[in-house]
């Protein structure tokens, strides 16, 4: 299995509902121009076949741009776009099923919630967690209570796979987050929503960029 790495910057998802009228493609390109380095195809209301045409789309755009593509969820998406891997929830399958289809040479994420689930991502063979949500949020239905910045902080100091972390986090929060040794930090709404998606993005970066440098 190769040796794997989450970029520091913005990991971008994308959220059509949060981008409200914005066309599909186009807010993508913004998130990848504003620097993103890692793009997560997450679109939940959609039918197969749409769904596997923006993948593909979305696949050549990372490319463009020399970014690593995630699908999350959808296995057989993630296999017919050629993505760099997937990401997946606790409830989906397991990281080791997942593994005998996509291969050694392909990125696992999994979503993780508290220290046991971080803990056996890492006997699972997962080569990443994400962690959140930190705080709360109206961006994914069904989602679990915020696991807070003390869960993050454990992540930090205890697990050696890297990590995103996601949920709630928006400019005027982020520092509590940078705080706590994040590098890899996932907004949703903020960038996606936002009036100028290529700016917030680009600027958003540069604030994590410019954290640990110092």
């Amino acid at each position: 299995m190769k040796k794997f790495d989450l970029p520091i910057g913005v990991y971008a998802i994308t959220d059509s509902k949060s981008g409200k009228n914005k066309e599909f493609l186009e807010y993508c390109e913004d998130l990848l121009k504003g620097e993103a380095k890692i793009i997560q195809y997450r679109e939940k209301k959609r039918d197969l076949k749409l769904l596997l045409e923006e993948a593909k789309a979305l696949r050549e755009l990372t490319l463009k741009y020399n970014a690593t593509f995630i699908v999350n969820d959808y296995l057989d998406i993630a296999l017919l776009s050629e993505a760099d891997g997937i990401h997946i929830g606790q409830d989906d399958l397991p990281i080791k099923d997942v593994r005998k289809i996509l291969g050694e040479n392909k990125i696992i994420g999994i979503s993780t919630h508290n220290p046991q689930e971080a803990q056996q991502a890492i006997i699972d063979g997962a080569d990443y967690i994400g962690v959140g949500p930190i705080f709360y949020t109206e961006t994914k239905e069904d989602v679990c209570a915020p696991v807070t910045l003390e869960y993050l902080d454990f992540v930090n100091k205890n697990i050696k796979l890297p990590y995103v972390a996601i949920g709630g986090i928006k400019e005027n929060n982020i520092d509590k987050v940078l705080a706590m040794g994040a590098k890899s930090i996932c907004l949703v709404s903020e960038l996606v929503g936002a009036d100028n998606t290529l700016e917030t993005t680009k600027r958003i970066n540069n604030i994590i960029k410019h954290w640990h440098k110092n």
